[in-house]
């Protein structure tokens, strides 16, 4: 859990989490959520809210071993019963992890974010091939 618990900290660092109900309802809102973590003590109308969210966001929301005080230490405050992974990647590695822990639990958000993340890092080859395109030309073979 450990290992889950620090990578959500690099997250905030990075800048690519959202700690708390109004932050986290905002990104789902405006569909930035790629994952919504739920703390295991978090209280039953919290945790309705956080599935509002996912479904509203058109993400996913998993409920994760970690109490608030052990989530909230994680990023840097007392508590926090909700989080919001704004970047497929470091979704797709909480999820990993989190299988890894619990494959029965876990393995079927983990395979959902995969295939996410690669369709995101497709999208963004392509993207990169067509800026490539458009500043230098493209090359036309001949017939």
């Amino acid at each position: 859990m450990n290992n889950v618990l620090s990578l959500l900290g690099l997250a905030k660092k990075a800048g690519r989490l959202e700690a708390g109900e109004e932050p986290v309802g905002a990104a789902a809102r405006a569909r930035d959520a790629r994952l919504i973590l739920l703390a295991s003590d978090a209280a039953d109308n919290t945790a309705r809210r956080a599935k509002h969210f996912a479904e509203a966001g058109a993400c996913l929301c998993v409920t994760i071993p970690a109490a608030k005080d052990e989530l909230g230490r994680a990023v840097g405050r007392t508590s926090c019963a909700m989080l919001a992974v704004t970047d497929v990647g470091f979704a797709e590695a909480v999820a990993k992890k989190l299988a890894a822990l619990d494959e029965k639990r876990y393995g079927e958000t983990a395979e959902k974010l995969s295939a996410k993340a690669a369709r995101a890092a497709e999208r963004k080859k392509e993207q990169a091939r067509h800026d490539k395109n458009v500043r230098t030309g493209k090359k036309r073979t001949k017939k």
